[in-house]
């Protein structure tokens, strides 16, 4: 990645300028974050990346190009760097954009209309570290958001199945607000049997935590097939 001297690398994507300069100079008065491009179209924050990535993208919604655009931004990030870890800036909660946003890639939503600076940096930090920034009502909506979705199988880059079938009905269950104990008396097996169910799932899908998995699933709802693949063994 591209941080400097321990700091955590920053790219600013949003298309007003005045905006734009306030949160870059707010950044750089903190010394552990390097601010190294900033970017008002998707064109632009795409060449950015590709040139130099940083460690996180923050990408507002609607960038020069158009409302919305800064959720294809963030679709095309996490396919062609899925290292750089990306947080969506909204004006206010919306909860068709909150789980889109993380249903595109995105590892935080940030709020600039009800939230101060010192909180959008805490944000940064979390979100390099590897957690995911949401507040326990945004993880509601997205959690609510996969719990309908039809049966879909998680793929990879050549549509081979990651999970098998009883590994996806366990997502299924914990993403619809299920325990352990609940899953285990649902599919009729022992809470052991669950727990290592979960230990392979987070093994295969790089996870590591019961948020991250359903998050996961959620943001790769792009890539699951209906049908095919690995039989439950």
């Amino acid at each position: 990645m591209a941080s400097q001297e321990g700091n955590i690398s920053v790219l600013v994507a949003n298309p007003h300028s005045m905006t734009s300069e306030l949160m870059i100079g707010a950044l750089r008065r903190r010394r552990q974050f390097h601010v190294t491009d900033s970017a008002r179209t998707a064109q632009e924050v795409l060449d950015a990346v590709s040139t130099a990535p940083p460690d996180v993208v923050l990408v507002t919604a609607n960038l020069a190009d158009g409302p919305l655009s800064g959720l294809g931004v963030l679709r095309q990030i996490r396919e062609q760097s899925p290292d750089v870890k990306t947080v969506i800036l909204l004006n206010g909660p919306e909860r068709n954009l909150v789980v889109d946003a993380f249903r595109a890639g995105a590892r935080g939503v940030f709020f600039l209309s009800q939230c101060n600076f010192k909180s959008l940096c805490r944000c940064v930090e979390r979100v390099q570290e590897g957690q995911i920034w949401a507040s326990s009502s945004e993880l509601s909506e997205v959690m609510e958001a996969f719990s309908q979705l039809a049966p879909m199988r998680v793929v990879n880059a050549d549509g081979m199945r990651l999970l098998t079938n009883r590994e996806e009905e366990v997502v299924r269950l914990l993403a619809e607000g299920l325990q352990n104990r609940d899953i285990a008396l649902k599919l009729k097996l022992s809470e052991h049997t669950v727990k290592n169910y979960l230990f392979h799932i987070f093994d295969k899908l790089g996870v590591s935590s019961r948020v991250e998995l359903v998050l996961y699933a959620v943001s790769n709802t792009d890539r699951l097939r209906a049908t095919g693949g690995q039989s439950d063994s």
